[in-house]
Protein backbone atom coordinates (compact mmCIF):
# COMPACT_ATOMS: atom_id res chain seq x y z
CA UNK A 1 0.00 0.00 0.00
CA UNK A 2 1.51 3.29 -1.11
CA UNK A 3 1.74 6.29 1.24
CA UNK A 4 -0.02 9.58 0.13
CA UNK A 5 2.11 12.63 -0.78
CA UNK A 6 2.45 15.28 1.90
CA UNK A 7 0.26 18.32 1.25
CA UNK A 8 2.71 20.79 2.75
CA UNK A 9 5.48 19.98 0.40
CA UNK A 10 7.10 23.09 -1.22
CA UNK A 11 6.15 23.51 -4.86
CA UNK A 12 8.62 24.38 -7.58
CA UNK A 13 6.73 27.54 -8.42
CA UNK A 14 7.86 29.16 -5.17
CA UNK A 15 11.53 28.30 -5.59
CA UNK A 16 14.00 30.92 -6.67
CA UNK A 17 14.95 30.47 -10.29
CA UNK A 18 18.29 28.81 -10.71
CA UNK A 19 20.59 30.98 -12.77
CA UNK A 20 23.03 29.24 -15.06
CA UNK A 21 26.66 30.11 -14.59
CA UNK A 22 26.82 31.61 -18.07
CA UNK A 23 24.22 34.23 -17.02
CA UNK A 24 26.01 35.05 -13.77
CA UNK A 25 29.14 36.13 -15.58
CA UNK A 26 29.11 39.48 -17.47
CA UNK A 27 29.40 39.14 -21.20
CA UNK A 28 32.57 40.97 -22.32
CA UNK A 29 31.00 41.56 -25.73
CA UNK A 30 28.06 43.45 -24.21
CA UNK A 31 28.07 47.23 -24.71
CA UNK A 32 27.68 49.00 -21.34
CA UNK A 33 25.83 51.81 -23.10
CA UNK A 34 23.02 49.35 -23.84
CA UNK A 35 22.66 48.65 -20.11
CA UNK A 36 22.42 52.38 -19.45
CA UNK A 37 19.79 52.76 -22.12
CA UNK A 38 17.76 49.94 -20.55
CA UNK A 39 17.99 51.60 -17.13
CA UNK A 40 16.79 54.98 -18.37
CA UNK A 41 13.11 53.90 -18.59
CA UNK A 42 13.34 52.63 -15.00
CA UNK A 43 14.73 55.96 -13.82
CA UNK A 44 12.12 57.81 -15.83
CA UNK A 45 9.36 55.74 -14.24
CA UNK A 46 10.71 56.45 -10.77
CA UNK A 47 10.79 60.17 -11.53
CA UNK A 48 7.16 60.09 -12.67
CA UNK A 49 6.14 58.27 -9.50
CA UNK A 50 7.81 61.00 -7.45
CA UNK A 51 5.85 63.64 -9.35
CA UNK A 52 8.92 64.89 -11.23
CA UNK A 53 9.55 65.16 -14.94
CA UNK A 54 12.21 62.74 -16.21
CA UNK A 55 15.51 64.40 -17.01
CA UNK A 56 15.90 65.38 -20.68
CA UNK A 57 18.39 63.61 -22.89
CA UNK A 58 21.93 65.00 -23.15
CA UNK A 59 21.21 65.86 -26.79
CA UNK A 60 18.32 68.15 -25.87
CA UNK A 61 20.18 69.72 -22.93
CA UNK A 62 23.25 70.52 -25.01
CA UNK A 63 21.07 71.69 -27.88
CA UNK A 64 19.37 74.20 -25.59
CA UNK A 65 22.78 75.30 -24.27
CA UNK A 66 23.96 75.98 -27.82
CA UNK A 67 20.68 77.64 -28.75
CA UNK A 68 20.86 80.17 -25.89
CA UNK A 69 24.52 80.82 -26.77
CA UNK A 70 23.76 81.59 -30.43
CA UNK A 71 20.64 83.62 -29.58
CA UNK A 72 22.87 85.86 -27.44
CA UNK A 73 25.23 86.18 -30.42
CA UNK A 74 22.30 87.07 -32.63
CA UNK A 75 20.89 89.73 -30.32
CA UNK A 76 24.26 91.39 -29.71
CA UNK A 77 24.28 92.61 -33.32
CA UNK A 78 21.31 94.86 -32.54
CA UNK A 79 23.01 96.56 -29.61
CA UNK A 80 25.20 99.68 -29.84
CA UNK A 81 26.37 98.66 -33.31
CA UNK A 82 23.08 99.93 -34.77
CA UNK A 83 23.80 103.58 -33.93
CA UNK A 84 27.38 103.24 -35.19
CA UNK A 85 26.17 101.79 -38.50
CA UNK A 86 23.54 104.49 -39.05
CA UNK A 87 26.08 107.19 -38.28
CA UNK A 88 28.45 105.74 -40.89
CA UNK A 89 25.59 105.92 -43.40
CA UNK A 90 25.35 109.70 -42.80
CA UNK A 91 22.03 109.52 -40.96
CA UNK A 92 21.01 112.47 -38.80
CA UNK A 93 20.74 111.98 -35.06
CA UNK A 94 17.01 112.68 -35.19
CA UNK A 95 16.49 109.86 -37.73
CA UNK A 96 18.63 107.50 -35.66
CA UNK A 97 16.66 108.39 -32.54
CA UNK A 98 13.36 107.89 -34.37
CA UNK A 99 14.10 104.36 -35.61
CA UNK A 100 15.50 103.38 -32.21
CA UNK A 101 12.33 104.73 -30.59
CA UNK A 102 10.20 102.68 -33.01
CA UNK A 103 12.06 99.53 -32.03
CA UNK A 104 11.86 100.40 -28.34
CA UNK A 105 8.11 100.99 -28.40
CA UNK A 106 7.42 97.70 -30.19
CA UNK A 107 9.70 95.94 -27.71
CA UNK A 108 8.00 97.52 -24.70
CA UNK A 109 4.36 97.01 -25.65
CA UNK A 110 4.78 93.76 -27.55
CA UNK A 111 5.92 91.62 -24.63
CA UNK A 112 2.49 90.77 -23.21
CA UNK A 113 0.95 89.88 -26.62
CA UNK A 114 4.14 88.00 -27.50
CA UNK A 115 3.97 85.96 -24.31
CA UNK A 116 0.26 85.26 -24.83
CA UNK A 117 1.04 84.06 -28.37
CA UNK A 118 3.68 81.64 -27.04
CA UNK A 119 1.15 80.33 -24.49
CA UNK A 120 -1.39 79.77 -27.26
CA UNK A 121 0.88 78.01 -29.78
CA UNK A 122 1.46 74.32 -29.07
CA UNK A 123 4.94 74.06 -30.61
CA UNK A 124 7.35 76.30 -28.73
CA UNK A 125 10.17 75.21 -31.04
CA UNK A 126 8.23 76.56 -34.01
CA UNK A 127 7.85 79.96 -32.32
CA UNK A 128 11.55 80.04 -31.46
CA UNK A 129 12.58 79.06 -35.02
CA UNK A 130 10.25 81.63 -36.59
CA UNK A 131 11.58 84.35 -34.26
CA UNK A 132 15.19 83.53 -35.12
CA UNK A 133 14.41 83.59 -38.85
CA UNK A 134 12.75 87.01 -38.54
CA UNK A 135 15.69 88.43 -36.58
CA UNK A 136 18.13 87.11 -39.20
CA UNK A 137 16.05 88.61 -42.02
CA UNK A 138 15.90 91.94 -40.15
CA UNK A 139 19.69 92.02 -39.87
CA UNK A 140 20.02 91.28 -43.59
CA UNK A 141 17.54 94.08 -44.37
CA UNK A 142 19.58 96.58 -42.36
CA UNK A 143 22.76 95.65 -44.23
CA UNK A 144 21.31 95.45 -47.75
CA UNK A 145 18.78 98.31 -47.76
CA UNK A 146 19.74 101.10 -45.31
CA UNK A 147 16.75 103.29 -46.22
CA UNK A 148 14.48 104.76 -43.58
CA UNK A 149 11.42 102.65 -44.46
CA UNK A 150 13.28 99.32 -44.58
CA UNK A 151 15.23 100.13 -41.42
CA UNK A 152 12.06 101.10 -39.52
CA UNK A 153 10.33 97.88 -40.62
CA UNK A 154 13.41 95.82 -39.74
CA UNK A 155 13.68 97.34 -36.27
CA UNK A 156 9.97 96.75 -35.64
CA UNK A 157 10.22 93.14 -36.88
CA UNK A 158 13.27 92.51 -34.70
CA UNK A 159 11.49 93.86 -31.62
CA UNK A 160 8.36 91.78 -32.23
CA UNK A 161 10.42 88.63 -32.80
CA UNK A 162 12.40 89.27 -29.62
CA UNK A 163 9.11 89.55 -27.68
CA UNK A 164 8.29 85.95 -28.69
CA UNK A 165 11.81 84.50 -28.63
CA UNK A 166 12.53 85.21 -24.95
CA UNK A 167 9.35 83.56 -23.60
CA UNK A 168 9.76 80.70 -26.09
CA UNK A 169 13.18 79.88 -24.61
CA UNK A 170 11.70 80.00 -21.10
CA UNK A 171 8.79 77.77 -22.19
CA UNK A 172 11.13 75.24 -23.81
CA UNK A 173 13.23 75.18 -20.63
CA UNK A 174 10.17 74.59 -18.44
CA UNK A 175 8.81 71.95 -20.81
CA UNK A 176 12.13 70.08 -20.85
CA UNK A 177 12.89 69.88 -17.13
CA UNK A 178 9.64 70.73 -15.30
CA UNK A 179 9.40 72.87 -12.20
CA UNK A 180 11.69 70.64 -10.14
CA UNK A 181 14.71 71.28 -12.38
CA UNK A 182 13.86 74.73 -13.71
CA UNK A 183 16.22 76.68 -11.44
CA UNK A 184 19.30 74.79 -12.55
CA UNK A 185 18.21 74.91 -16.21
CA UNK A 186 17.74 78.69 -16.06
CA UNK A 187 21.18 78.99 -14.50
CA UNK A 188 22.67 77.14 -17.46
CA UNK A 189 20.73 79.38 -19.85
CA UNK A 190 22.13 82.46 -18.14
CA UNK A 191 25.68 81.10 -18.26
CA UNK A 192 25.66 80.35 -21.99
CA UNK A 193 23.84 83.59 -22.76
CA UNK A 194 26.45 85.67 -20.95
CA UNK A 195 29.29 83.82 -22.68
CA UNK A 196 27.58 84.41 -26.02
CA UNK A 197 27.12 88.11 -25.30
CA UNK A 198 30.77 88.58 -24.37
CA UNK A 199 32.21 86.68 -27.34
CA UNK A 200 29.81 88.26 -29.82
CA UNK A 201 30.58 91.78 -28.60
CA UNK A 202 34.31 91.17 -29.08
CA UNK A 203 33.91 89.44 -32.44
CA UNK A 204 31.47 91.94 -33.92
CA UNK A 205 33.55 94.83 -32.67
CA UNK A 206 36.51 93.35 -34.54
CA UNK A 207 34.35 92.91 -37.68
CA UNK A 208 33.26 96.53 -37.51
CA UNK A 209 36.82 97.76 -36.97
CA UNK A 210 38.68 95.66 -39.54
CA UNK A 211 35.96 95.23 -42.19
CA UNK A 212 33.04 97.66 -42.16
CA UNK A 213 30.09 98.64 -40.00
CA UNK A 214 27.60 96.78 -42.22
CA UNK A 215 29.68 93.59 -41.89
CA UNK A 216 28.29 93.31 -38.34
CA UNK A 217 24.79 92.80 -39.72
CA UNK A 218 25.90 90.32 -42.38
CA UNK A 219 27.51 88.28 -39.59
CA UNK A 220 24.33 88.63 -37.50
CA UNK A 221 22.18 87.37 -40.37
CA UNK A 222 24.54 84.42 -40.94
CA UNK A 223 24.37 83.49 -37.25
CA UNK A 224 20.71 82.56 -37.71
CA UNK A 225 21.85 79.35 -39.44
CA UNK A 226 23.80 77.80 -36.49
CA UNK A 227 21.10 79.08 -34.15
CA UNK A 228 18.41 77.11 -36.01
CA UNK A 229 20.74 74.10 -36.21
CA UNK A 230 21.17 74.13 -32.44
CA UNK A 231 17.39 74.32 -31.94
CA UNK A 232 16.97 71.23 -34.13
CA UNK A 233 18.82 69.15 -31.51
CA UNK A 234 16.21 70.02 -28.86
CA UNK A 235 13.78 67.11 -29.21
CA UNK A 236 10.16 68.18 -29.49
CA UNK A 237 8.98 64.92 -27.90
CA UNK A 238 10.70 65.87 -24.63
CA UNK A 239 9.02 69.29 -24.32
CA UNK A 240 5.85 69.02 -22.26
CA UNK A 241 2.89 71.25 -23.06
CA UNK A 242 2.02 73.63 -20.19
CA UNK A 243 -1.72 73.45 -19.63
CA UNK A 244 -4.08 75.03 -17.07
CA UNK A 245 -4.80 72.75 -14.11
CA UNK A 246 -7.14 73.02 -11.15
CA UNK A 247 -5.26 72.89 -7.83
CA UNK A 248 -7.97 70.81 -6.08
CA UNK A 249 -8.44 68.34 -8.88
CA UNK A 250 -11.58 69.99 -10.27
CA UNK A 251 -12.05 71.26 -13.81
CA UNK A 252 -9.17 73.19 -15.32
CA UNK A 253 -9.68 76.97 -15.46
CA UNK A 254 -10.64 78.40 -18.83
CA UNK A 255 -9.17 81.36 -20.66
CA UNK A 256 -10.72 84.20 -18.66
CA UNK A 257 -10.60 82.22 -15.42
CA UNK A 258 -6.88 81.59 -15.73
CA UNK A 259 -6.35 85.24 -16.63
CA UNK A 260 -8.23 86.26 -13.48
CA UNK A 261 -6.02 83.97 -11.41
CA UNK A 262 -3.04 85.78 -12.91
CA UNK A 263 -4.31 89.31 -12.23
CA UNK A 264 -5.20 88.51 -8.62
CA UNK A 265 -1.94 86.72 -7.81
CA UNK A 266 -0.48 88.67 -4.89
CA UNK A 267 3.04 87.26 -5.20
CA UNK A 268 3.22 88.12 -8.90
CA UNK A 269 1.96 91.69 -8.34
CA UNK A 270 4.45 92.21 -5.51
CA UNK A 271 7.27 90.90 -7.66
CA UNK A 272 6.32 93.19 -10.55
CA UNK A 273 6.36 96.22 -8.21
CA UNK A 274 9.76 95.26 -6.78
CA UNK A 275 11.34 94.58 -10.16
CA UNK A 276 10.06 97.89 -11.56
CA UNK A 277 11.78 99.81 -8.76
CA UNK A 278 14.92 97.76 -9.26
CA UNK A 279 15.16 98.80 -12.89
CA UNK A 280 14.40 102.43 -12.04
CA UNK A 281 17.61 102.31 -10.00
CA UNK A 282 19.66 100.00 -12.21
CA UNK A 283 19.17 100.87 -15.89
CA UNK A 284 20.87 104.27 -15.88
CA UNK A 285 23.90 103.35 -13.76
CA UNK A 286 26.12 102.03 -16.56
CA UNK A 287 25.40 104.92 -18.99
CA UNK A 288 26.15 107.30 -16.13
CA UNK A 289 29.43 105.49 -15.47
CA UNK A 290 30.24 105.86 -19.16
CA UNK A 291 29.77 109.62 -18.94
CA UNK A 292 31.95 109.81 -15.83
CA UNK A 293 34.72 107.75 -17.46
CA UNK A 294 34.65 109.94 -20.57
CA UNK A 295 35.25 113.02 -18.41
CA UNK A 296 37.85 111.53 -16.05
CA UNK A 297 39.82 109.34 -18.49
CA UNK A 298 39.02 110.38 -22.04
CA UNK A 299 41.95 108.49 -23.62
CA UNK A 300 41.07 105.12 -22.09
CA UNK A 301 37.32 105.61 -21.76
CA UNK A 302 36.43 103.17 -24.57
CA UNK A 303 38.53 100.36 -23.11
CA UNK A 304 37.22 100.97 -19.59
CA UNK A 305 33.59 101.02 -20.76
CA UNK A 306 34.15 97.75 -22.61
CA UNK A 307 35.62 96.30 -19.41
CA UNK A 308 32.57 97.52 -17.47
CA UNK A 309 30.36 95.61 -19.89
CA UNK A 310 32.49 92.45 -19.85
CA UNK A 311 33.01 92.19 -16.07
CA UNK A 312 29.36 91.41 -15.19
CA UNK A 313 29.17 88.89 -18.03
CA UNK A 314 32.15 86.99 -16.60
CA UNK A 315 30.67 87.01 -13.08
CA UNK A 316 27.29 85.91 -14.42
CA UNK A 317 28.81 83.03 -16.39
CA UNK A 318 30.64 81.83 -13.27
CA UNK A 319 27.85 81.95 -10.69
CA UNK A 320 24.54 81.66 -12.58
CA UNK A 321 24.30 77.81 -12.41
CA UNK A 322 25.08 77.93 -8.68
CA UNK A 323 22.31 80.50 -8.25
CA UNK A 324 19.86 78.16 -9.97
CA UNK A 325 20.82 75.21 -7.76
CA UNK A 326 20.64 77.34 -4.63
CA UNK A 327 17.18 78.56 -5.60
CA UNK A 328 15.99 74.96 -5.80
CA UNK A 329 17.60 74.04 -2.48
CA UNK A 330 17.03 77.12 -0.28
CA UNK A 331 14.16 78.98 -1.94
CA UNK A 332 13.80 82.08 -4.08
CA UNK A 333 13.46 84.81 -1.46
CA UNK A 334 17.00 84.72 0.08
CA UNK A 335 18.65 84.92 -3.33
CA UNK A 336 16.29 87.64 -4.48
CA UNK A 337 17.22 89.72 -1.43
CA UNK A 338 20.91 89.13 -2.23
CA UNK A 339 20.49 90.33 -5.81
CA UNK A 340 18.57 93.44 -4.73
CA UNK A 341 21.10 94.21 -1.94
CA UNK A 342 23.99 94.30 -4.44
CA UNK A 343 22.45 97.26 -6.29
CA UNK A 344 22.53 99.99 -3.56
CA UNK A 345 26.09 98.90 -2.67
CA UNK A 346 27.06 99.34 -6.30
CA UNK A 347 25.44 102.78 -6.52
CA UNK A 348 27.16 104.07 -3.38
CA UNK A 349 30.55 102.72 -4.49
CA UNK A 350 30.13 104.50 -7.83
CA UNK A 351 29.32 107.72 -5.98
CA UNK A 352 32.40 107.62 -3.73
CA UNK A 353 34.98 106.05 -6.08
CA UNK A 354 37.30 108.41 -7.95
CA UNK A 355 39.77 106.05 -9.68
CA UNK A 356 38.45 105.04 -13.12
CA UNK A 357 39.95 101.55 -12.83
CA UNK A 358 38.08 100.88 -9.57
CA UNK A 359 34.80 101.67 -11.30
CA UNK A 360 35.35 98.53 -13.37
CA UNK A 361 35.84 96.48 -10.20
CA UNK A 362 32.55 97.81 -8.81
CA UNK A 363 30.79 96.24 -11.79
CA UNK A 364 31.24 92.86 -10.10
CA UNK A 365 28.12 93.73 -8.08
CA UNK A 366 26.24 94.19 -11.35
CA UNK A 367 27.23 90.65 -12.28
CA UNK A 368 25.78 89.36 -8.99
CA UNK A 369 22.47 91.16 -9.57
CA UNK A 370 22.35 90.06 -13.22
CA UNK A 371 22.97 86.41 -12.33
CA UNK A 372 20.30 86.44 -9.62
CA UNK A 373 17.64 88.20 -11.71
CA UNK A 374 18.49 86.25 -14.85
CA UNK A 375 17.45 83.11 -12.98
CA UNK A 376 14.87 84.50 -10.55
CA UNK A 377 12.64 86.44 -12.97
CA UNK A 378 11.46 83.45 -15.05
CA UNK A 379 11.65 81.11 -12.05
CA UNK A 380 9.43 83.22 -9.79
CA UNK A 381 7.00 83.88 -12.64
CA UNK A 382 6.81 80.11 -13.23
CA UNK A 383 6.08 79.61 -9.53
CA UNK A 384 3.36 82.26 -9.47
CA UNK A 385 1.62 81.06 -12.65
CA UNK A 386 1.78 77.34 -11.93
CA UNK A 387 -1.48 75.74 -12.99
CA UNK A 388 -2.80 78.74 -14.95
CA UNK A 389 -1.24 78.08 -18.36
CA UNK A 390 -0.28 81.78 -18.53
CA UNK A 391 3.44 81.54 -17.80
CA UNK A 392 4.68 83.32 -20.91
CA UNK A 393 2.09 86.09 -20.83
CA UNK A 394 2.98 86.80 -17.19
CA UNK A 395 6.66 86.78 -18.13
CA UNK A 396 5.87 89.37 -20.80
CA UNK A 397 3.99 91.51 -18.28
CA UNK A 398 6.97 91.46 -15.91
CA UNK A 399 9.22 92.33 -18.85
CA UNK A 400 7.01 95.32 -19.64
CA UNK A 401 7.31 96.47 -16.02
CA UNK A 402 11.09 96.17 -16.31
CA UNK A 403 11.05 98.23 -19.52
CA UNK A 404 8.94 100.97 -17.93
CA UNK A 405 11.31 101.10 -14.97
CA UNK A 406 14.32 101.35 -17.29
CA UNK A 407 12.69 104.19 -19.25
CA UNK A 408 12.01 106.12 -16.04
CA UNK A 409 15.57 105.45 -14.86
CA UNK A 410 17.27 107.30 -17.72
CA UNK A 411 14.99 110.32 -17.30
CA UNK A 412 15.48 110.45 -13.53
CA UNK A 413 19.26 110.04 -13.66
CA UNK A 414 19.61 112.61 -16.44
CA UNK A 415 17.67 115.18 -14.45
CA UNK A 416 19.70 114.56 -11.28
CA UNK A 417 23.03 114.61 -13.13
CA UNK A 418 22.22 117.88 -14.94
CA UNK A 419 20.99 119.73 -11.85
CA UNK A 420 23.01 118.19 -8.99
CA UNK A 421 25.98 116.38 -10.59
CA UNK A 422 26.90 112.75 -11.14
CA UNK A 423 27.67 112.15 -7.44
CA UNK A 424 24.12 113.11 -6.45
CA UNK A 425 22.73 111.04 -9.32
CA UNK A 426 24.49 107.90 -8.09
CA UNK A 427 23.34 108.54 -4.52
CA UNK A 428 19.78 109.11 -5.71
CA UNK A 429 19.76 105.86 -7.70
CA UNK A 430 21.20 104.05 -4.70
CA UNK A 431 18.35 105.48 -2.61
CA UNK A 432 15.78 104.08 -5.05
CA UNK A 433 17.59 100.73 -4.88
CA UNK A 434 17.32 100.79 -1.07
CA UNK A 435 13.57 101.35 -1.35
CA UNK A 436 13.35 98.37 -3.73
CA UNK A 437 15.32 96.22 -1.26
CA UNK A 438 13.07 97.19 1.65
CA UNK A 439 10.02 96.42 -0.48
CA UNK A 440 11.34 92.94 -1.29
CA UNK A 441 12.01 92.20 2.37
CA UNK A 442 8.62 93.56 3.46
CA UNK A 443 6.13 92.19 0.92
CA UNK A 444 7.73 89.52 -1.28
CA UNK A 445 6.73 85.99 -0.19
CA UNK A 446 8.57 82.76 -0.82
CA UNK A 447 7.19 81.23 -4.04
CA UNK A 448 8.88 77.84 -4.05
CA UNK A 449 6.37 75.01 -3.71
CA UNK A 450 6.59 71.38 -2.71
CA UNK A 451 6.89 68.70 -5.38
CA UNK A 452 3.84 68.31 -7.54
CA UNK A 453 1.59 65.29 -7.39
CA UNK A 454 2.43 62.45 -9.75
CA UNK A 455 1.45 63.11 -13.33
CA UNK A 456 1.29 66.92 -13.05
CA UNK A 457 3.90 69.19 -14.55
CA UNK A 458 2.30 72.53 -14.30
Amino acid sequence: MTRPRQAHRRTLAHRDREVPRSEMRPDPRQDPRQDASRQDPLRAGAAVRRGEKPAPSPTSSRGLDAFTFFVANLQTGFGPFVAVYFTSQSWTQSDIGLVLTIGGLFSLFGQVPGGAFVDWVRSKRFVAALSVAIIGASAAGLALFPTFLIVALSMAAHSIASCTLTPAIAAISLGLVGHAGLGERLGRNARFSSIGNALAAAGMGACGYYLSSEAVFYVTAALAIPTLAALWFVRASEIDMVRPQAPEGGPAPGGWESLKLLLTNRALLCFAACITLFFVANAAMLPLVGSVLTVRASHTATILIAACIMAPQVVMALIAPAVGRAAQAYGRRPLLILGFAALPIRGLLFAYTDAPELLVAVQVFDGISAAVLGVMVPLIVADCTRGTGRFNMALGAVGTAMGLGAAASTTLSGYMADHFGSHAAFVGLAGVACVALVLVVAIMPETRRAAAAPGTQD
